[in-house]
């Protein structure tokens, strides 16, 4: 066995900055079926994880199948070569960063290998993600329950590195409690059962492991039972007690040591886990939630210990600063507000789950007077409807990403952040914690596990500055109150370089000798994911961070204004200084990408937008998080001196769609379409735009002479050959139809309808409105422009046109911000806000068709710097559906409608309208249409995205993205269903790809009109 002086670093020939010209990157390359990926930008995409941590891997292979892991484990063994396996790179404490080859599981290695629904048990590879598991076994009536607030990205393989633990674990434990065995390949390339040792262990090297850790845990049995803190959650070092469980909760259902719980924990440092086999549970058939309000968040704490008593399956913390970072996200917002009262400064969310719905609603009435003999009546919001518990606990899933979505330099940052204590020290130890946190100047951020004693505090800590240092002080002060309340220091996202220089603080000398002695056992060369859990590097070692020393972005002029994002905050008061007003010097666009926090909420494949790329290639480069670490690396100078204009930067961008789904969906607000802009906007001026490019930047200039020929030209495109050759010259796809030109709706000719040149020209009525009539809905369908104005003016509005005489209709510039015209765009948008502003003025609202038109003047234009009045117009422009539900909530909108020829409605959401949350009134207006019902797709972006899918190259990713949801359910509609989409694009999109001619909802609730 090796001393504790053996090998510390791993050993490869092959630099780093050799990329894919090394000679270890072209055998994997010949070797493997799967990805092989060690250009820069690849590896800096990997460099980090949801931690403060940075270090650039060898290389990436993403591997195709399980042959393709054993080929790269064996190659890089061969070539000495430190291995680190990674799921979705969510860990919070950079146990997925590291100077290896990583081997990411996440994109193939995600199937089921077995499954026994009788003995509740299944196998599977290390890439399947939680909640894709749990989707699978619902059919089943089963679930697994070690339900981590990741679950929609987290993979099995990194909760079991990790010991993952989840909002439940007070009732189902950790993972080290779940796993029942274990298939994995040693260093030396053994392949060994790892499970329970009521079967006598077999192969090569494992009876002889067995014994020596037998040897290692008898002679550190007493230390064992004296150092180990006896809290459920406890999961740094190894599991060495798994033969003397010293955890308060059995490993094991039969009291027989099972080995797969030593590598449940290990972080990938002993071995590589192939598959996994799982303890499943059946699913609860009932749930019920009470919400808790405090006004004290002491008596939240305190209050805890005895909640527990009442047998709840979770009690959740919520502070005062994620309840009002979720009530600033208008996705979280409305959730959040039916559960207070008043305003909080804290909520528990206690949940109680079984087979009898009225014992559970008795349950919340025990709570409610549990509470009540704690001076606290009537401080519980009852939930027993499933919808809104399931809401609820969507935004407490999101907690840390809504932590991270403070503006400023100084983020919360995990260190101390998972420490356990037992439950009647909890309130104590929050507020000597606080106590802690104020005498550093800052304040921490609360949430997570009341039921087991696990809070996830963060200070709040500028990490390019002297964040460094404080961390260190206050992880020492916080040690020594763990120590104090005998908990422990990691209570949940394990060690990794954040905590493993801690493992010995909290084990002592003897226990942590004999972690290096596990170690050596099964990884003598130290090549599985090396400087974890034992010779670990110090935690504030600034060389590792991933704002390391010189890290700094160039002075930059951007196109649109980021300086809202260059503030100052304040970490006590939660202060924000004036946009402009902080130190970056690109105008706050750096500080906009690096919102980012990397914990991988993009990555998810449920309901909502993002991210449609990622889910037709799974590829880290095409994610939001991706691009964004593309972004500051590229912004920072880390792969080139390019910048934006970067070929990394364009191809990271290259299968975005500008859905704005991030704008939404990401808890961080990233919004990865507005940036797309800026970046284009740089490639466009370093190399200039295409023809095809121009041609649809400036179609808005044109299109008026278009219509004229309009004829010719669609008799034109529609001959096979002439068609095909101009398509293939201008880089369009040949399999795509292209847009036919009409006569316009818009006529500026017609003075009684064209925007008047001062507030005094302009003639009211008691009800008026402005048609915003967007180019495609003036030069392509202009029918639903029609049927808009026929709407209104039979509600007795007086219909107002976005023309004035003389002039090409107004335009939103959404066509030139798409080709990074920036200054076109901004042009555009000073025409349309000096032609509009008299009828923002008189409170008159601006009504638009295209949602992605007509949302550039609520969103884009107040990143051009016209200040109060883009705010105004922002405020007073409305989709056509948003319009009516308002006018009808204010009684001023009635209409008498009859039934249509459709008894059901299919429909799909424009994305811009789902970032918006402005589908609701699409759907809200269709239940006013007699005797139809409406159904929606639940479905990511079409595809098409403006110009994105009549391009040549991206075609075929356009159709994947239409294919993953929306075209099936177009197809397998029934007949009497009409389809419904307000965009352009995506009619288009329909029509390519089911051929079905789906319609505005103008259209169709003109149809509903009486005579």
């Amino acid at each position: 066995m090796l001393s504790s002086t053996a090998i510390a670093k791993p050993l490869h020939f092959f630099p780093a900055s050799a990329g894919g010209a090394s000679p270890l990157a072209q055998l994997l390359a010949k070797n493997l079926r799967g990805e092989v990926l060690f250009d820069a930008a690849s590896r800096g995409r990997y460099s980090t994880d949801a931690s403060i941590y940075q270090i650039t891997p060898i290389g990436v292979v993403v591997p195709r199948d399980q042959a393709d892991v054993l080929r790269a484990l064996e190659i890089a063994r061969d070539q000495k070569v430190a291995v680190l396996s990674r799921g979705a790179g969510t860990s919070q404490c950079g146990q997925t960063v590291g100077d290896a080859l990583i081997i990411d599981n996440s994109k193939w290695l995600c199937n089921v290998i077995a499954f026994d629904a009788n003995a509740m048990t299944i196998t599977v590879e290390p890439g399947m993600v939680l909640d894709h598991l749990n989707a699978w076994l619902k059919p089943h009536g089963l679930w697994f329950p070690v339900d981590v607030s990741t679950s929609a990205q987290c993979t099995i393989g990194g909760m079991t590195g990790n010991n993952s633990c989840g909002s439940r674990s007070i009732e189902y434990g950790n993972m080290v409690h779940n796993v029942l065995s274990i298939d994995a390949v040693l260093a030396d390339g053994t392949q060994a059962n790892f499970g329970s040792l009521t079967t006598p262990v077999s192969g090569a090297r494992l009876p002889n492991i067995l014994e020596s850790l037998k040897a290692i845990a008898t002679r550190e049995r007493a230390e064992l039972a004296e150092r180990i803190p006896k809290v459920l959650r406890r999961v740094a070092g190894y599991n060495i007690d798994l033969f003397d469980c010293q955890n308060p909760r059995a490993y094991t259902d039969d009291g027989v040591a099972n080995l797969a719980h030593l590598l449940v924990g290990s972080e990938g440092t002993l071995a590589y886990s192939r598959q996994i086999t799982l303890k499943l549970c059946p699913l609860p058939v009932h749930k019920v939630l009470g919400v808790v309000n405090f006004q004290s968040f002491y008596k939240a704490m305190d209050s805890a210990q005895h909640i527990v008593t009442l047998k709840p399956t979770a009690v959740e913390l919520v502070d005062r600063t994620m309840i009002e970072l979720a009530l600033s996200n208008p996705a979280f917002r409305p959730v959040v507000e039916k559960a207070l009262l008043g305003q909080p400064a804290a909520i528990l969310l206690v949940e109680f789950a079984g087979e009898d719905k009225a014992a559970l609603l008795k349950k919340l009435e025990d709570l409610d007077a549990l509470l009540s003999d704690q001076g606290l009546p009537n401080s519980v919001v009852k939930m027993p409807e499933a919808q809104a518990q399931k809401a609820l606990w969507d935004v407490r899933k999101a907690g840390l990403n809504i932590m991270m979505s403070m503006k400023g330099d100084g983020k919360p940052v995990s260190f101390v952040e998972d420490c356990a204590v037992p439950l009647e020290h909890l309130a104590a130890y929050t507020d000597r914690l606080t106590e802690v946190f104020h005498r550093y100047g800052t304040e921490g951020t609360w949430y997570a596990h009341a039921s087991v004693g696990t809070l996830h505090v963060r200070p709040i800590l500028d990490m390019r500055r002297d964040g460094a240092s404080k961390m260190r002080a206050i992880a020492e002060e916080t040690s020594a109150l763990v120590r104090e309340y005998k908990g422990a220091f990691s209570g949940e996202h394990g060690d990794g370089l954040c905590r493993g220089e801690w493992v010995s603080w909290q084990y002592g000398p003897r226990i942590h000798q004999a972690f290096i002695e596990i170690k050596d056992l099964f990884d003598p060369d130290n090549r599985f994911n090396p400087d974890k859990i034992v010779r670990p590097p110090k935690m504030d070692d600034r060389n590792n961070f991933r704002y390391a020393p010189g890290y700094q972005v160039p002075a930059l002029q951007t196109g649109l204004d980021w300086s809202a994002w260059n503030v100052l905050r304040d970490p006590l008061t939660g202060d924000e200084t004036k946009p402009g007003t902080g130190l970056d010097l690109s105008n706050g666009l750096a500080s906009a990408v690096e919102m980012c926090n990397n914990n991988g909420h993009c990555r998810k494949f449920d309901a909502g937008t993002m991210c449609p790329s990622y889910r037709i290639t799974k590829d880290e480069q095409h994610v939001t998080r991706g691009r964004a670490n593309t972004l500051r690396l590229a912004l920072s100078g880390q792969i080139g001196q390019a910048g934006l204009a970067s070929v990394e930067v364009k191809d990271a961008l290259d299968l975005c769609v500008s859905c704005k789904g991030c704008k939404r969906d990401c808890p961080t607000g990233v919004d990865m379409a507005k940036i797309k802009i800026e970046a284009r906007a740089a490639w466009g001026k370093l190399h200039g735009l295409t023809l095809r490019e121009r041609l649809i930047a400036f179609m808005p200039h044109y299109a008026p002479w278009a219509s004229r020929f309009g004829g010719l030209l669609n008799i034109a495109q529609s001959l096979p050959v002439l068609g095909s050759l101009a398509k293939r010259a201008l880089g369009f796809a040949t399999a795509r139809s292209l847009p036919k030109f009409k006569a316009p709706f818009l006529n500026s000719t017609r003075s009684n309808h064209t925007v008047p040149s001062d507030d005094a020209a302009l003639k009211t009525t008691n009800k008026d409105v402005l048609l915003f009539v967007d180019t495609f809905s003036n030069y392509l369908e202009a029918e639903n422009a029609h049927a808009a104005q026929r709407v209104l003016q039979a509600a007795g509005y007086t219909v107002h046109l976005n023309v004035r005489a003389g002039e090409r209709p107004l335009c939103c510039g959404r066509t030139f911000l798409s080709a990074g015209l920036i200054e076109q765009a901004k042009a555009e948008a000073r025409r349309t806000l000096d032609a509009l502003m008299p009828y923002v003025r008189k409170g008159i609202a601006i009504v638009g068709l295209e949602p992605s038109c007509l949302l550039t003047l609520r969103d884009e234009f107040l990143q051009y710097g016209y200040g109060a009045e883009a705010e105004q117009l922002a405020q007073q422009a409305f989709l056509f559906e948003e319009f009516l539900v308002r006018e009808q909530k204010a009684g001023r909108f009635k209409l008498t409608l009859q039934a249509i020829d459709y008894n059901n409605a299919l429909l799909h959401g424009h994305c811009h309208q789902k970032a918006f949350d402005a589908l609701t009134p699409v759907q809200t207006v269709l239940s006013w249409i007699p005797e139809l019902k409406v159904s929606t797709v639940e479905s990511s972006c079409c595809g098409m995205a403006g110009s994105f899918g009549y391009e040549a190259e991206h075609h075929q990713a356009s159709m994947q993205m239409a294919e993953l949801s929306l075209l099936p359910a177009v197809r397998n509609r029934a007949a009497s269903t009409v389809v419904v989409a307000d965009g352009t694009s995506c009619r288009h999109q329909i029509h390519d790809g089911a051929e079905v001619k789906a319609i505005h909802t103008a259209r169709l609730f003109m149809q509903a009109l009486t005579p």
